[in-house]
């Protein structure tokens, strides 16, 4: 027990024994800056010490964005993002699916492939024969309060919303005098402009270019998708200048004017406007001369 006593004492002694750290200056040997140490308060330093280095370590790696920098920790940002992306990547992929089901239907009646309906040979879409005989013209009464209600509104307004749509202007595709009028009793949907061979064709509006192919029928043909429903058709084309998907500012060249496919008689630009489907009258909206 004595002997036990001795040695704790013996510990407690050395733990307890006073140094002292002088710091001097080695030419002069002058004295700068000294400290009363023992080998207990070096112990409790020194082990606070590391313990605030491990807690403040803890801290910059557990909640600020200092651990994306450290190996095998990934970025809480680019996980978002990532999880964005595939989400965009799968809506994206149904779009496309979607325009190319679309641009398929619109090749296929380009080329004639649709054989159920009678399409006329210088038209995009079908219209439906209707005999004079088997329509009643005789206005309802719901019909001419919907009449006198459109006849106060702009007659020249193509699209859903007058005030969204104020300013969009149709460029004239090309200037020249027309040889064959818009006509709907003939199926002719569009106006013949003639022109001199290679002549410029410029897109009527901004858009973005839905077809551009050639075809036996009306030659080199290209199609632009506009803003409000609007599509504007370009045929019998010497050469075409932008390819399917290009974006097209209005005005900008994207053919030129020719004689190429079957149903030709001349140089001369082959022009139609569809609104949600349904054709119009160009000459409505753009002066071509």
């Amino acid at each position: 027990m004595e002997s036990g006593k001795k040695k704790n004492k013996k510990i407690a002694k050395k733990l307890l024994h006073k140094y002292r750290l002088v710091i001097l200056n080695e030419d002069t040997f002058e004295e700068r800056l000294s400290f009363k140490l023992t080998r207990l308060n070096v112990f409790v330093v020194l082990s606070l010490l590391s313990i605030f280095l491990i807690t403040a370590t803890t801290f910059l790696i557990a909640f600020t964005p200092l651990r994306e920098y450290i190996p095998g920790y990934s970025s809480a940002a680019l996980k978002k993002k990532a999880t964005e992306l595939t989400y965009k990547t799968d809506s994206l992929q149904q779009v496309v699916y979607n325009n190319e089901q679309y641009y398929a239907s619109i090749k296929k009646v380009l080329q004639g492939e649709v054989s159920a309906r009678d399409v006329h040979k210088d038209s995009i879409i079908a219209a439906t024969k209707l005999e004079a005989s088997q329509v009643d013209f005789n206005p309802t009464k719901a019909d001419s309060i919907l009449r006198e209600k459109v006849d106060k509104e702009d007659k020249y307004n193509l699209f859903e919303s007058a005030t969204s749509a104020a300013n969009f202007i149709l460029f004239p595709p090309v200037r020249g005098e027309i040889s064959e009028p818009y006509n709907v009793k003939d199926k002719h949907y569009a106006v013949d402009i003639v022109v001199a061979k290679d002549t410029p064709v410029k897109a009527t509006a901004d858009g973005r270019v839905i077809f551009a192919e050639w075809t036996s029928e009306t030659g080199f043909v290209i199609i632009l998708e506009h803003s409000y429903g609007l599509i504007s058709v370009y045929k019998h084309n010497t050469l075409l200048i932008k390819s399917q998907g290009d974006l097209v500012k209005a005005g900008e060249v994207i053919a030129t004017a020719g004689n190429t496919g079957e149903y030709t008689t001349g140089p001369h630009l082959h022009f139609e406007l569809w609104s949600d489907g349904y054709p119009i009258n160009p000459i409505n909206f753009i002066d071509f001369k």
